[in-house]
């Protein structure tokens, strides 16, 4: 799920089997599906390879037939593997492909880990193919489960305590300074959080209001890799 520093890794790694085991939980699977169901058509036509950055346990790389993957954190690289992905420790600053090797790139609820968002996104952009497609997943800042994150962090949640959100104003610029350009939206989540979440379609476009959005891009036609 997410590509963190060192430091903020270590949380996943000495609580990676916590992490992991809430995917099973009732709400595990159902926000789990909700957030497949606005990534799958956003990832349709893409060839392989993948590569997803910051892949944690490989729960999404699975489901979305990712087959390389990226994290910071050793421990849940384990579980990556376990499933049949193929892995690297490494740090999304510097990835260690080279230019031009993937069909597409997938980031979900990544740069909200990371200390320098712009080089993570212009090495996405270096490692992807001519027309390859820049997937983007994130969780606003204001939205009510952005809010709720954010609480939780303030709390004390190890997984939530060093996470710097956004709203999708701000991921969209960064995203076009970086050289990129959203080319389609999808959004899900619009259900206030709770401990019993229920099934909700995706929406096209994007919002604030969800908890859960999704930018697909392509490299700008005025820059290149």
């Amino acid at each position: 799920m997410t590509q963190r520093t060192p430091e903020e890794a270590s949380a996943f790694e000495t609580l990676s089997d916590r992490y992991d085991a809430w995917y099973d939980s009732p709400a595990g699977r159902v926000l789990f599906d909700c957030e497949l169901a606005a990534l799958r058509p956003l990832l349709d036509g893409t060839g392989q390879p993948r590569l997803e950055v910051g892949v944690g346990t490989g729960r999404f790389a699975t489901a979305l037939e990712i087959e390389v993957s990226v994290d910071v954190a050793f421990a849940p690289l384990a579980f990556a593997r376990g499933r049949g992905v193929r892995v690297a420790q490494g740090t999304g600053e510097q990835l260690p492909f080279p230019d031009g090797t993937f069909d597409a790139v997938v980031l979900i609820a990544t740069l909200c880990f990371v200390q320098r968002p712009e080089v993570v996104v212009s090495e996405a952009r270096r490692v992807l193919r001519p027309g390859g497609r820049l997937i983007v997943a994130f969780v606003p800042r204001d939205s009510p489960w952005g809010l709720r994150y954010q609480a939780m962090g303030r709390d004390g949640n190890p997984f939530y305590r060093d996470a710097v959100f956004s709203t999708v104003d701000e991921i969209t610029q960064l995203l076009e300074r970086s050289g990129v350009t959203v080319v389609a939206r999808r959004s899900t989540l619009f259900q206030p959080p709770s401990p019993e979440p229920y099934a909700e379609d995706a929406r096209g476009g994007s919002s604030d209001d969800a908890g859960f959005v999704v930018l697909a891009c392509v490299v700008s036609e005025s820059t290149s890799v």
